[in-house]
């Protein structure tokens, strides 16, 4: 599911997705983040076609999860100047931030209908040269 983002939105595409929550159902429901702004929205499980509607809470705390990969976009020009540093035996190692964006698993946990649901996070730059 791609959806087309616009240039001030430092081109990045950002998917959710988490494990149906009805019990007999292996399914795993995904939906674009930009797409928890719109007015009717609403994830499916592609399996059992199970809909899940967002309360105002959880679609509040998405769309801060949205502003948030828009502000790791806006800020890429940056990015390549940032590190995080782990302590190790002999000293430290410099971990790009920038890779640390493109090869770890990025989750939220959230309450959905009174149970905690991992939200798995996919971000994907449009552009090759975002997060190099």
């Amino acid at each position: 599911m791609a959806v087309a983002r616009k240039k001030s939105d430092g081109g990045i595409k950002a998917m959710m997705d988490f494990h149906c929550l009805t019990e007999s159902c292996e399914g795993v429901v995904k939906f674009s983040l930009a797409e928890i702004t719109g007015r009717d929205f609403q994830a499916v499980c592609p399996k059992c076609h199970q809909p899940y509607e967002l309360n105002a809470d959880l679609t509040d705390k998405l769309k801060r999860m949205l502003a948030l990969v828009k502000a790791i976009g806006n800020a890429e020009d940056i990015l390549g100047s940032c590190n995080v540093a782990v302590n190790v035996a002999g000293g430290s190692v410099k971990i790009p931030y920038a890779l640390l964006l493109t090869r770890l698993n990025t989750m939220i946990t959230l309450n959905l209908g009174g149970q905690d649901v991992d939200f798995h996070l996919w971000i994907k730059p449009s552009s090759s040269n975002t997060f190099n």
